[in-house]
Order: structure tokens, then C-alpha cells, then sequence
């Protein structure tokens, strides 16, 4: 008997009793992204390696230890994407969508990283982000972080996720910012990790965002880099939160919050929760006005987040919030004698013709009417259409509810459409 082959770690199937939840899932991510006019892009999975070294920065963690990066038969070097929002502006630039235009997209795919894997992080994952091109001013910042508030009142989580929000300042006051923060870190080396250390000659604002509470004890009294920011980026931060308060929208001002890509600037924010142990954000996203013109495009404003689905998914489900995720099937079909299993076909076409929203299963394979009862009930549906050799004679249908204390009853076929029409949800007719 030959070796099985398994999947390759950290790259996991969606098995059928967890795509519904996926699908429920993406389902009110397209209905929320709809409701703001946002248009859907859809890039390759596999992109030049250098696009990524050029936009993520060559001495990140991305770049230096997780891509999935090899050379095709003709010698370039080609990488798994490991993240989405150089793609998109490869893809607006390479089209002609951004300079001098407005874009607001979104996409939802699989990326990749080679790192290790943990409940909630893998090395293929899903995610879903926006990104809006060509509009400078702080009301696009508000209206992408609007956007994913309603995605957790959607999904009924907006009380356990919390809003933080911080500038990074312009690229030159961050320069001046950093400086400032080598000087202090290396005031303080002895304090600091290996990782903290190296990332210190690297991207120190990177320490910033350590998870080692020691670290973090060593950065009390670090500079603040809301205390280096310049008067435009200073504008556009009160500007935003300005709009957060009239919205309603509570947050957190964090002075600490950066990001792990070298191309954001100005507005950088995060949701987070308590609710999955270390693994707290949820979502992240922020400014990154520069990075269409380092990727070979006119110099175009761009603001966007991204969040991960697995993570996303698991959160829900540790909160219990899947309930509404409804079953694969509404209505299972059972036929006993050849006469009965055309005119159960035929019945069933006609019923997704008329209700193509419906999930209707026909039995299969025979058996008596235990056996396809028992099947009927496994399948999860809300009620069984029971036909007989008689009833295929009398043009009826016995009706019988799984979930429900109801009495089974008999209609003629003419009057069933109606009848699952009115009596199963409106979101499947």
C-alpha cells in the first residue's frame, strides 16, 4: 500500500463542516464592501520577487526569513505573495487605474509565509483588505476604519474588539523620529532581547511593537512619536479624530502602534481584542501615500487595511457568533420505487428553477425508507419531501419537518413552490 500523502504544514484544507462558515463569512464581508461602493480586484497569487523586496523593505522579517521565493525555468525569481497591497498597486499601476483617479477595491485571497505555524496563523492563510487610491485628506483614513466597524457590528463583535489609532508622521519626520529613538535604544541596549537588539540596525520602530514585557518596561520613557510629528501629519491626525468622535467611533490613541511594512506613513491603525490570547489583533491597516511612486507609478495617496479570515473565523467561533451560519441542505428529497425517483427529479428541477436559492439533495443509492430518512436527517435539512410509487400516481408530496414538532402532511406538487416559498426563510427563496 503506497505512503499517504498529507498537506504540507501549516497549509491547512477547509474541510465541508467549516466552508459554511467561511462562506457565511465572506458572504456579509461582500454585502459591507458593497454597501460603500468598494470594487473587487482580484490579483496573481505569484508575483516578481523584487516587487516585494521594494515595497515591504529588504531588511524585514517578511523579506528575510518568511517568502516563499524560487526561480522559475527561465531564471527569475519569482515569490508567493505574502501579503496583497503591493500587488494591487502593481496591478494599478501596471493599468493605468491610479494617477490622477480615485480607486477604492478590495480583495480576498490566500497569501503565504514561511513561519510557524500557531492556532490562528499559517503558512498559507486568507485575507481581506481595502485599499482606496487618490484621495489625500483625513476623511478617507475615517471612512476605511468606518467601513471595518461595521464589519464587526455585521458580524455581532463590536463590543469585543477595541480601536487604536497613531500617526507615523511624514517620511522625514519619522527619520528625525528615529534617530532620536536609536539614540534612547542604545542608551538602554542592556535592557533589550537579541530581537530587539538586531532590529534596533534594521527598522528600530520595530521595538516599538515588542511583545517581551521587559522590553516594553525598558521603553517607558522612550520618545513619543506623536511628539516628532510634523504640522501637516499633525493636521491630518486631529482631522481624523475629529471625524472618529463625530461618528461615534471609540479608540485609543497608542503612541507605539507601528507598522511591521516599511511603506505606511501618517494614519496607522489596529483592532484588537483580548478574546484570542497573544494573537490580539484582528485587523491592521493605515496611510501609505509613497509607495505607488516607489513602485514605479506618479506619486498617489493611499490609505487601506487588511485583516486576516483565519483569524477572523476563529474569533467568531470562540465567541460563539456562528450560529446563523445555516446548514448545507433545506430540503432533502426522498424517493422509494423507480417511478418515484423520476418524478422526484423531475420535481426537484422544477423547484430550483422557480427558487434557484434553495439547497435541495436528492436521495441517492437506493434504500428503504429508514435508511433514506436517517440520511435525510444527517444532511442537516429543515424538512424531508417524501415520495412513493403513490405519490408519483397522484401527482403529491408528503411533507415532513426534522427540526420542527409539526405533523407531516401530504400537498399536491402544483402548490409546492408556494409552499417551501412560505415556509422555509426568505433568504433562500
Amino acid at each position: 500500500m503506497s505512503k499517504q500523502i498529507q498537506a504540507i504544514r501549516g497549509m491547512n484544507d477547509c474541510l465541508p463542516e467549516q466552508s459554511g462558515t467561511w462562506q457565511w463569512v465572506e458572504q456579509r464581508i461582500r454585502q459591507v464592501v458593497a454597501s460603500y461602493g468598494y470594487q473587487e480586484i482580484r490579483t496573481p497569487v505569484v508575483e516578481s520577487t523584487d516587487l516585494f523586496k521594494r515595497s515591504i523593505g529588504e531588511v524585514t522579517d517578511i523579506v528575510e526569513k518568511e517568502m516563499y521565493t524560487f526561480d522559475d525555468r527561465n531564471g527569475d525569481s519569482l515569490t508567493l505573495r505574502p501579503e496583497n497591497t503591493a500587488s494591487v498597486v502593481r496591478a494599478g499601476n501596471e493599468h493605468g487605474l491610479l494617477y490622477n483617479q480615485q480607486q477604492r477595491l478590495w480583495y480576498m485571497g490566500p497569501m503565504f509565509r514561511h513561519e510557524r505555524p500557531q492556532k490562528g496563523r499559517y503558512r498559507q492563510f486568507h485575507q481581506f483588505g481595502v485599499e482606496a487610491f487618490g484621495i489625500d485628506g483625513p476623511d478617507i483614513d475615517a471612512e476605511v476604519i468606518l467601513l471595518s466597524a461595521r464589519l464587526w457590528q455585521q458580524f455581532g463583535m463590536a463590543e469585543q474588539v477595541t480601536l487604536e489609532i497613531n500617526s507615523l508622521g511624514s517620511n522625514e519626520a519619522r527619520a528625525a523620529y528615529r534617530d532620536a529613538l536609536v539614540a534612547y535604544l542604545k542608551a538602554n541596549e542592556a535592557a533589550l532581547d537579541e530581537d530587539s537588539k538586531r532590529r534596533m540596525t534594521t527598522n528600530p520602530l520595530r521595538v516599538l511593537d515588542s511583545k517581551n514585557p521587559d522590553v516594553q518596561a525598558a521603553l517607558a520613557d522612550a520618545p513619543s512619536l506623536l511628539d516628532h510629528l510634523d504640522d501637516a501629519s499633525r493636521q491630518h491626525f486631529d482631522g481624523l479624530r475629529e471625524r472618529l468622535d463625530d461618528l461615534g467611533i471609540k479608540y485609543r490613541v497608542n503612541p507605539r502602534l507601528v507598522r511591521g511594512l516599511d511603506y505606511y506613513n501618517r494614519t496607522v491603525f489596529e483592532w484588537v481584542t483580548d478574546s484570542l490570547g497573544a494573537q490580539g489583533t484582528v485587523c491592521a491597516g493605515g496611510r501609505y501615500d509613497g509607495l505607488v511612486e516607489q513602485l514605479g507609478g506618479k506619486a498617489t495617496p493611499a490609505v487601506g487595511f487588511a485583516l486576516g479570515m483565519e483569524r477572523l473565523v476563529l474569533l467568531l467561533e470562540t465567541l460563539q457568533l456562528t450560529s446563523e451560519v445555516p446548514g448545507a441542505v433545506d430540503v432533502y428529497v426522498t424517493a422509494m420505487g423507480e417511478k418515484a425517483e423520476g418524478y422526484a427529479r423531475r420535481l426537484s428541477e422544477q423547484v430550483r428553477d422557480a427558487l434557484p436559492g434553495i439547497r435541495l439533495q436528492n436521495h441517492c443509492g437506493g434504500g428503504n425508507f429508514k435508511k433514506q430518512m436517517k440520511r435525510a436527517d444527517k444532511s442537516g435539512a429543515v424538512l424531508a419531501l417524501i415520495i412513493g410509487d403513490n405519490e408519483a400516481d397522484n401527482q403529491q408530496v408528503g411533507v415532513k419537518y426534522l427540526r420542527h414538532d409539526r405533523e407531516q402532511e401530504t400537498i399536491e406538487d402544483s402548490a409546492l413552490i408556494a409552499y417551501l416559498r412560505s415556509n422555509l426563510s426568505s433568504e433562500h427563496n
